[in-house]
């Protein structure tokens, strides 16, 4: 390897590690430079205008002031919301109330309305008892009327017969009033009579009692 110019050959290996070190130290910068050339490339791929910047800076701006926007719009939501739930919530325990309260109403209207069917059903039992106590009655009160229809009739009928008989107990008594009267008339025109005498008007009363009887 040739000395370079103004380097003694006397402090050559000294020389060579300074000039290794020198190597190395360009090509770092060699590799460097290449990154660099790298990323100046990717800034060319990537560059954006300053116009494009603030344009993009702008919409950021309305972006944050929109979410910002959301973000109160959505804690005014979630407050309401929370009212809503608390409201729900009071609402479920009225609700709940008036239910237990509805279900006992309800159960008691249910054991009235049992009861009152247990009565009713009493009632109308009861009520076809008399009905059935008084169609017996009915028909015994039918029977005795027919009994007392009939007894008036016999009733009826006797005193016809009764009457019958006293007109003909009459009648005898005024027939043998008359022959007496005839009989002593005659008695009268013929004088004292005997034992005879008296014998045949007694057998002649008979007689006429006979003819004149039923």
């Amino acid at each position: 390897m040739a000395t370079p110019l103004g380097w003694s050959q006397g402090g050559s290996g000294s020389v060579c590690l300074a000039f290794d070190q020198l190597r190395d130290v360009i090509e770092s910068q060699e590799e460097l430079i290449h990154q660099l050339r790298n990323v100046m490339v990717l800034q060319d791929e990537n560059f954006v205008s300053k116009e494009e910047f603030q344009e993009i800076e702008k919409k950021l701006v309305e972006e944050k002031a929109a979410h910002a926007k959301t973000k109160a719009l959505l804690a005014k939501e979630e407050e309401k919301l929370q009212f809503a739930l608390g409201e729900v919530e009071v609402l479920s325990k009225q609700l709940e109330k008036e239910k237990v309260a509805f279900e006992k109403a309800l159960s008691s209207v249910k054991h009235k309305v049992l009861q009152e069917s247990s009565k009713k059903d009493q009632l109308i039992t009861k009520c076809n008892e008399i009905e059935s106590h008084v169609i017996k009655q009915e028909d015994i009160l039918n029977g005795k009327e027919n009994e007392i229809k009939e007894l008036q009739q016999v009733i009826s009928q006797q005193k016809q017969i009764f009457r019958n008989h006293m007109s003909d107990f009459r009648i005898q008594k005024e027939q043998e009033s008359y022959m007496a009267q005839v009989l002593e008339q005659k008695h009268k025109k013929r004088g004292p009579a005997g034992p005879g005498a008296a014998s045949v008007a007694g057998k002649n009363k008979m007689v006429v009692a006979f003819l004149f009887s039923g």
